[in-house]
């Protein structure tokens, strides 16, 4: 009898806990603004570096892609750290 109590209590929380995940389990439409989020903190970083960097080697005589290609490098660094922190949390 006793067995019967205990198997029907940890079936019971078993049931429990696979409906709450079930409800809480994330929608479509929430997984893909969270890819687009993702996304976006990734390209804009390095879109700005790039308008800025090409802004700056126009400021300069000659052909330059120094600024350019310097700033795209760190929009990609700084897209990378706001992508880490934003999973982390």
């Amino acid at each position: 009898m006793k067995n019967h109590d205990e198997l029907q209590q940890r079936v019971s929380r078993q049931i429990d806990r696979m409906q709450k995940a079930e409800k809480d389990r994330p929608t479509l439409l929430a997984q893909t603004a969270y890819l687009g989020m993702l996304g976006l903190l990734l390209v804009v970083p390095v879109v700005v570096g790039a308008y800025l960097g090409r802004w700056l080697d126009g400021l300069v005589e000659g052909y330059s892609m120094r600024w350019t290609l310097s700033l795209i490098i760190v929009g990609v660094v700084a897209g990378a750290f706001n992508v880490y922190r934003f999973i982390k949390e």
